[in-house]
């Protein structure tokens, strides 16, 4: 394993380290909210989806949703974690215009997570990164300031959602290193399924911590900047943060221990307000809520049903498929295209009647290669991609057994793309297939040796290289039909 390389802001007074550690807010997938029945169904009209236990009204008691619970304990589960069999729910007290009740139900002292770990690769290098726990806490609604000049507006629909904070250790030393932790964090989280990862519409945020030092020295002054919501911009803030920081104790000053936002138009972090410690909270026991216990029965139920997770994909992919360390990354790094090009795999195999492990490596390299470069420009994803996976392995299949040439395949694929067809439907339709008929292809060949009897004279004297020129021109006249691998035995031949 290779070691993590060295990031460091040079300053006035010589080299200062960047420390971070993340706090990664990511919603439960789950119908309802932790403690109401109400949807949690994303852009809804404001306060459509809120129950009388969202809006603080008197006498209303908190009910744990037993999904939310499942969804923490399987992320934990694929994190590597610590499970806590007895955990507890406290009140965070704070107020605020978005949170009715006065408190947030979280859990500072006893969380059901404790310490996992993810590795990731970043700077050129593999580290282990640290997970310090993940709680179970409920979101406060969301205030909106755009809609009157004078006022703000408050929609609880957000309100009692549940979230698992996702605690890291502070062992991060580089905005790529943050990125690359988020990115592979996210990734686990959308193969178990316990959060949908979509940062643009807020279910998955960061608390960006930053602190510098001189190497070696201990840890110095943290802030906070909340509610960071990509991972562009996680890396810009901690780029911008480090180096305000450095700029301030090199000038003299010292860091304020405090809680900023990221401006993500000026790319700058700006004051908030000081950091709380958390007796500023007045954290206690939420009195209407047991202790959590865990049996362990559901402790199974929810270790059965996790998926192969990334990593053990990546490394099954290399050793048993056979396919580079650079393909299994990119076919394993989102849980979509993972299991699209299983689906493939799968046809592929079955349309050429061979071993998955015969066909892996040519069903790879078109999918990275052809697949995501047409999606890309058609600005779409795996999951709308117009062409299935049971038209792909076709299309593969009619280029391994001859029908089609490479070049042939490429333009089939391409008016897939266009109508949806089958490849088939296509080449039958439009009289796309290859040809090897050796007594067409040798006439095609005498018609180009005589319009190019001094390019032959040529080579015959020994200019090799324009044995392409004689193929291109084969193939030019052949409209891209004839077998390649004929042409070229066939031309030697005629060549001398």
């Amino acid at each position: 394993m290779a070691d993590a390389s060295v990031y460091r802001i040079q300053g006035a007074t010589g080299e200062w380290e960047v420390v971070i550690g993340l706090e990664v807010h990511a919603q439960v997938t789950s119908n309802a909210k932790l403690f109401s029945g109400a949807s949690t169904e994303f852009g809804a009209e404001p306060n459509t989806q809120v129950s009388l236990v969202d809006a603080a009204f008197p006498g209303m008691l908190p009910v744990l949703n037993e999904e939310c619970v499942r969804q923490a304990v399987r992320t934990g589960m694929a994190l590597g974690a610590q499970i806590n069999a007895w955990s507890r729910f406290d009140r965070k007290n704070y107020f605020y215009a978005d949170l009715p009740q006065g408190y947030q139900i979280s859990q500072l002292y006893h969380p059901i997570v404790g310490e996992g770990s993810i590795e990731i690769e970043a700077d050129g290098a593999t580290k282990t990164v640290g997970i310090e726990r993940i709680h179970i806490e409920q979101d406060a609604g969301k205030l909106m300031h755009d809609q009157h000049p004078s006022f703000s507006y408050v929609d609880l629909n957000r309100s009692g959602v549940a979230l698992m904070e996702i605690v890291s250790k502070p062992d991060m030393r580089s905005p790529e290193e943050a990125g690359a932790y988020v990115r592979k964090l996210r990734s686990i989280l959308r193969y178990v399924g316990s959060c949908d990862g979509n940062m643009e519409q807020g279910s998955m945020r960061a608390d960006v911590n930053v602190s510098v030092r001189k190497p070696g020295e201990p840890f110095g002054t943290r802030t906070e900047s909340k509610n960071v919501n990509s991972v562009r911009f996680i890396m810009a803030a901690i780029e911008y943060e480090a180096n305000r920081q450095v700029d301030i104790l090199e000038g003299g000053g010292s860091i304020v221990q405090e809680t900023r936002l990221f401006d993500p138009d000026k790319g700058e972090t700006r004051s908030l307000r000081s950091k709380e410690d958390a007796h500023d909270y007045r954290y206690f026991p939420d009195p209407d809520l047991l202790p959590l216990e865990l049996t362990p029965a559901f402790l199974e139920e929810c270790r059965a049903s996790l998926p192969e997770l990334p990593d053990a994909k990546r490394a099954r992919y290399e050793e048993a498929l056979g396919l580079s360390a650079y393909n299994a990354q990119v076919l394993t790094a989102e849980a979509e295209t993972a299991r699209w090009f299983e689906a493939l795999l799968a046809e592929a195999a079955l349309k050429a009647g061979k071993p998955e492990t015969q066909v892996a490596k040519a069903a790879a390299n078109w999918l990275i290669s052809d697949l995501f470069g047409a999606l890309n420009r058609l600005g779409r994803t795996v999951e709308d991609s117009p062409v299935s996976p049971a038209q792909g392995a076709e299309l593969l299949a009619l280029i391994g057994d001859g029908t089609l040439s490479g070049t042939l395949g490429k333009q089939v694929f391409e008016i897939m793309l266009e109508t949806g067809q089958d490849p088939a439907r296509i080449v039958e339709e439009r009289g796309l297939k290859q040809t090897s008929d050796t007594g067409a292809i040798e006439a095609v060949i005498a018609d180009v040796m005589a319009a190019n009897a001094d390019k032959v004279a040529e080579y015959r004297a020994g200019k090799d290289k324009l044995f392409g020129f004689f193929v291109g021109q084969t193939m030019k006249a052949m409209a891209g039909k004839g077998n390649p691998q004929v042409v070229n035995e066939l031309l030697k031949k005629a060549l001398g």
